[in-house]
Formats: structure tokens, C-alpha cells, sequence
């Protein structure tokens, strides 16, 4: 019997917040991330996660197992690349090291003994598979962006009543046990400022909201200032001539519960120097939201 999974990442920013996943059906996947990574970080987990996932089941580890991935990056590293990279003890052709060197190791060690056959698929072409796994991944990174646990799934046991919609696995995880309060994450900060200059959470008015204050204050590079409204109706994707370049970004804890942030945005329209007030809004161990942001022209 052949299990066909399909593969995938998804970085906000990439790198930045990023997720990872594996689709077999609703009732069979699993998905995860961290709150900074790369797209090509999260491909690799998937498929490192699916080998190890099924290797660990008694109904799935000695059976063929077709990957279908969108990544031609992660098909060559297994398939052509890496035989070459072992024998030179995991450097390249020019003698760089090979990047995402321990992930590369633990999909070689997964590989062994297994019969494992990869497929490359087009990515955001309407194929069914690589979209659920494409949506699960994207809203992993998604939770990590606005703080929270991300839906890991069912894996391969199911788990009826486990969400399986892409809206579902966006919503936040129930934790295993209470945490105790802890100060305010200073690259936590770092990683939601990022996440508001990407498309996933520009073009998602519900992903944004997440990461706002209700009494936010914004005051823009031309001098107006926009409460928490206005500010999420500017919002949009940022595309081709629009897109910003993020960066010299530095946070540092300025009060208990209080990130400070400051980066610089370049883009068509000039450069603008950033600040941001994060701050926690609820109970002590609740995620951090923009309070307060103010741009400047850089000149």
C-alpha cells in the first residue's frame, strides 16, 4: 500500500514566524512551527516530521510513502544533493557548509531503511492536498506571529472533533496546563513587528486585529494619527512597487510587561524610521499587542 502526504512550509516574513505541515486527510496531519524561521526550514520539518511520524506507527512504518512537495529545494537537497554532502562531511561543491545542516542530517537518518518516493507539485495551483497542507502550515506561522499555540492536528491516530478547516487551525491551541506569568518576550516583540509588514496578516483583518491594542495610537510619516480603526483600514498587502525592505530592527524591555521596538522601512516611497510600543493587554501571561506607533521620515 502507498500512504500519499503532502508536505509543506510557510515563513511570515522568511524568515520570520513560520509553520510547517503534513496532510494525509482531515482526520490524518500534523502541523507546527517556530515564532522565527524561513520557508525552507518549515518544508524541511514537515517532510522530517511525516518520516518520522509514520516510522513510529505500526500500520504505516513499512509501507511506500509518497511526499508531494511545491519545493524543488527540498526534493533535490534529499534526493540529489545530499549523497554528495555526506561524502563531503556536509559541505557543499564550494566548501560552504550546507544550510539547515541538522535538519538535512535528521531527514538522512529518517530516509534509511524506508521506501519513500517524492512528487513535486505546484504550489497555490489548486491542488488539494498541497492546499490543505499549504493552509495548515500558514496558519502554524499565523499563530506564532500573534502569540499564540498553533493546532498541531490529529496526527496519525485521528482525532474526531479536531479542526480541520483552514479558519479552525488559526484559531489558538488550548494549553496543556496553566504557565506561570512571565516578563514581557523581547523577540516576541520583534517577530509581531515583522508579521504587520507581511501579506498574511495585512490582507487578514482578523489576523491583524490579534496583534492590536484597542486603544492603539499611530501617527504616520505624514503627521496624522490613527486610532486602532483606521489603522487596520489602511492595512493591505504590500505587492511588487509597494513592498517594504524591513530592517535594523532592535527591541529591548523598557518597563515590566513593555517591549520597545525600532526599525527601518525602505520602500518607493522613501525611508521611514519606526518605533513601537508593545505592551501586555490582560492577564500576565497574555501575548503582546501594539500599543503605540510612530514613523519618521527618514531624510
Amino acid at each position: 500500500m502507498t500512504i500519499t502526504a503532502a508536505a509543506d512550509g510557510s515563513a511570515l516574513g522568511n524568515p520570520g514566524p513560520a509553520g510547517w505541515a503534513w496532510y494525509i486527510d482531515d482526520d490524518h496531519w500534523r502541523a507546527g512551527g517556530w515564532p522565527h524561521g524561513t520557508n525552507n526550514m518549515g518544508e524541511l520539518k514537515a517532510v522530517l516530521d511525516l518520516l518520522e511520524s509514520t516510522a513510529a506507527h505500526p500500520a504505516t512504518a513499512d509501507e511506500h510513502l509518497l511526499i508531494l512537495c511545491d519545493s524543488q529545494y527540498v526534493i533535490n537537497s534529499v534526493t540529489k544533493w545530499m549523497a554528495g554532502w555526506k561524502r563531503k562531511g556536509w559541505k557543499k561543491r564550494d566548501g560552504k557548509p550546507v544550510q539547515n545542516v541538522e535538519l538535512m542530517q535528521a531527514i538522512d537518518a529518517a530516509m534509511q531503511g524506508r521506501d519513500v518516493d517524492f512528487q513535486w507539485v505546484k504550489g497555490h495551483a489548486g491542488h488539494p492536498m498541497n492546499e490543505a497542507a499549504d493552509a495548515r502550515a500558514n496558519a502554524a506561522a499565523t499563530a506564532y506571529s500573534a502569540g499564540r499555540s498553533p493546532v498541531t492536528g490529529p496526527g496519525l491516530d485521528g482525532a474526531p472533533g479536531t479542526p480541520s478547516s483552514p479558519a479552525a487551525a488559526a484559531a489558538p491551541a488550548e494549553p496543556a496546563a496553566p504557565a506561570e506569568p512571565s516578563g514581557p518576550s523581547v523577540d516576541d516583540a520583534a517577530t509581531r513587528e515583522l508579521a504587520l509588514y507581511t501579506d498574511e496578516v495585512r490582507g487578514n483583518r482578523e489576523f491583524a486585529e490579534a496583534l492590536l491594542h484597542p486603544d492603539l495610537c499611530v501617527v504616520d510619516s505624514t503627521g496624522a494619527v490613527l486610532d486602532r480603526g483606521a489603522f487596520l483600514d489602511s492595512l493591505a498587502p504590500l505587492r511588487g512597487f509597494d513592498r517594504l525592505d524591513v530592517s535594523d530592527v532592535v527591541a529591548e524591555s523598557v518597563a515590566d510587561g513593555a517591549v520597545l521596538v525600532r526599525s527601518r522601512a525602505s520602500g518607493p516611497y522613501g525611508t521611514t524610521v519606526r518605533t513601537s510600543l508593545w505592551v501586555r493587554h490582560g492577564s500576565g501571561d497574555s501575548p503582546l499587542v501594539l500599543r503605540h506607533h510612530q514613523q519618521t521620515r527618514h531624510h
